[in-house]
């Protein structure tokens, strides 16, 4: 973590670094997934259910809403500007993503030491309910998202 910086500057590098990966995240982009909010340790993105997203029971398939939890998971991850991965996840599905659901997933960091981060992820529709939650274990490899100077 950059403990120098202050707030602004954390915010400012979360933005950046965000900016940057989602600009080369053509997975994310390919699926209509949008990075909503970023700050350090955590990430909003949403995306909506299309029809070439359902399964046989006409519902989301759930590769699609790991997916999605997946992405908030990395950007939250990398909103410290260190290069990670994810190092494992598990997630519970509760109900389904319907067509025409837009979904969103929220990543929130619980744990951060030395290169291993925790992060917990709601996935949830447009009215708020809750269709998955999933928990991400990362792994800090070395390296910077973005140049710092540039996102300064």
């Amino acid at each position: 973590m950059h403990d120098h910086l202050n707030p602004q500057q954390a915010q400012a590098l979360a933005e950046a670094a965000g900016a940057s990966m989602f600009e080369r995240d053509r997975a994310s982009q390919a699926m209509g997934m949008v990075l909503a909010a970023i700050r350090p340790g955590y990430a909003r993105m949403t995306m909506p259910v299309r029809d070439d997203m359902l399964n046989g029971h006409q519902t989301c398939h759930g590769g699609y809403i790991f997916a999605l939890a997946d992405s908030a998971f990395a950007f939250a991850c990398n909103s410290h500007n260190h290069v990670t991965v994810g190092a494992g996840c598990t997630i519970e599905y509760l109900a389904p993503g319907r067509p025409g659901d837009v979904l969103a997933a929220e990543a929130q960091e619980q744990a951060l030491a030395g290169k291993t981060g925790v992060y917990d992820v709601r996935v949830s529709n447009q009215d708020g309910k809750l269709i998955a939650l999933m928990r991400g274990k990362s792994h800090r490899i070395g390296g910077e998202v973005v140049h710092q100077a540039a996102a300064q």
